[in-house]
């Protein structure tokens, strides 16, 4: 074993490349994974809007989820019992899933427009791509996935603008608040007035 940490050295002693810790706490690099969240939420949104509000909304939230049972029962699976789980689970339940698809592309497009619960937008954005990913669509799944991850590993700067920054500005300022003591009062003292 001492041969091997030798060779390769001490992983717990490595250190990340100054370029990298750069581009993760930067508020210059920031403004790029600003337009990165943000362009992947508009798309995110477009695709949920269209679901909910647009021209896909009768294949969505109409006729038991056509959309999504015709996406899962025609497509091309990456994996033999992939295909098994939409033909046996997802096109079966294609009514409520396709409800969940439609509101959850929405609120992952809203979340990481605003800048709001930023992590989770960015794990629900991956889920979602690894379920269409995994179902033979091969679109632009995977620049949207480089896209999520790229925003799930600068979460820090890249929400600095949005609502996470200003929650997170806010507990900042709270918990480094000098707190303020009041004025000592000054105690009362009553004269005793003789009567005599």
């Amino acid at each position: 074993m001492n041969k091997v940490e030798t060779i390769f050295g001490e992983p717990s002693e490595r250190t990340v490349p100054g370029v990298l810790t750069w581009l993760r706490q930067s508020k210059y690099a920031s403004i790029a994974w600003l337009a990165v969240r943000v362009w992947v939420g508009c798309m995110w949104f477009q695709a949920g809007w269209a679901k909910v509000f647009g021209a896909e909304n009768p294949y969505f939230l109409h006729h038991n989820g056509a959309g999504v049972a015709g996406f899962a029962g025609h497509g091309i699976p990456a994996y033999s019992w992939w295909g098994s789980l939409m033909h046996s689970f997802v096109v079966p339940n294609a009514s409520w899933i396709a409800v969940i698809v439609a509101f959850g592309e929405l609120a992952i497009g809203i979340g990481l427009v605003a800048g709001f619960m930023t992590r989770t937008a960015a794990v629900c954005s991956l889920l979602l791509l690894f379920t269409y990913i995994m179902s033979g669509t091969a679109s632009v799944c995977a620049f949207y996935a480089l896209c999520a991850l790229i925003v799930l590993a600068t979460w820090r700067t890249s929400s600095w603008f949005g609502v996470d920054g200003l929650i997170a500005g806010f507990r900042q300022r709270r918990r480094n608040a000098v707190p303020v003591e009041a004025a000592p009062v000054a105690a009362e003292t009553s004269e005793l007035v003789s009567v005599g």
